[in-house]
């Protein structure tokens, strides 16, 4: 039997070892290949190039920056998305404070102050019980730091002024799964509840002692969820 196409679509300042897990275990699952979402400086074009070199039905997942392309995915072609799956992100746009602070982030990056993931922001994207984790700790940096300034400048200019996707949730007819950590800071329960509820039949997980990259904090737990979605 032929393996479903699957995009996967990291997050700020990540590249494909944010789904190292899923793609070696789901490799018998799924026909997966992981979007480059850093080549653009708006959701549009982000999405349109994806859009291009995908399959005509393909299932997508998304962390972060990678659901909103999801919705910018949908807006744009709905008919070819067979599954999705939504992690770690948000439907609505940024608060007035988030983009400022976003903005601040970016102006201190255009100046040469980019320092990537710092230990000190490690908090924010992983839970607390996994910052002596070198392993995890490594890659966050190591994706960061190869990410480098400039794709942190597009991709921010791509997501600070995105539209709001809450509109849309009851229009989406596909089979979802929202997955989200009840630890998440940066988009804590409450977003992927809001999804969830508003998406027809979508299905929530939210995992205990996870932060924003589930995809690497819980990856029995997401791996699971995928492989139920393409079932579906």
């Amino acid at each position: 039997m032929s393996r479903p196409p699957l995009l996967l679509i990291p997050g700020l300042l990540c590249d494909g070892r944010l789904w190292q897990h899923q793609l070696a275990a789901l490799a018998d699952a799924a026909n997966m290949t992981v979007g480059d979402h850093s080549t653009h400086d708006n959701l549009y074009e982000i999405a349109a190039t994806l859009l291009t070199k995908a399959p005509p039905r393909f299932a997508v997942a998304g962390l972060s920056m990678g659901g909103y392309i999801a919705f910018e995915l949908l807006r744009q072609a709905p008919e070819r998305i067979t599954h999705l799956a939504l992690i770690n992100t948000a439907a609505r746009p940024d608060s007035p404070e988030k983009r400022q602070r976003r903005l601040d982030f970016m102006a201190l990056a255009t100046r040469g102050r980019f320092r990537g993931v710092s230990h000190a922001l490690l908090p924010l994207l992983i839970h607390r019980d996994r910052l002596d984790d070198r392993e995890l700790a490594g890659t966050v940096s190591a994706m960061a730091r190869d990410s480098g300034v400039e794709a942190y400048l597009r991709e921010s200019r791509a997501i600070v002024d995105r539209p709001d996707s809450v509109p849309m949730l009851s229009g989406i007819a596909c089979p979802t799964v929202v997955i989200g950590g009840l630890q998440d800071q940066l988009t804590p329960p409450e977003c992927q509840q809001e999804i969830a509820d508003g998406i027809p039949g979508a299905e929530l997980i939210l995992l205990d002692r996870c932060g924003h990259l589930a995809p690497l904090e819980h990856p029995q737990a997401v791996n699971a969820a995928l492989r139920k979605l393409l079932t579906r």
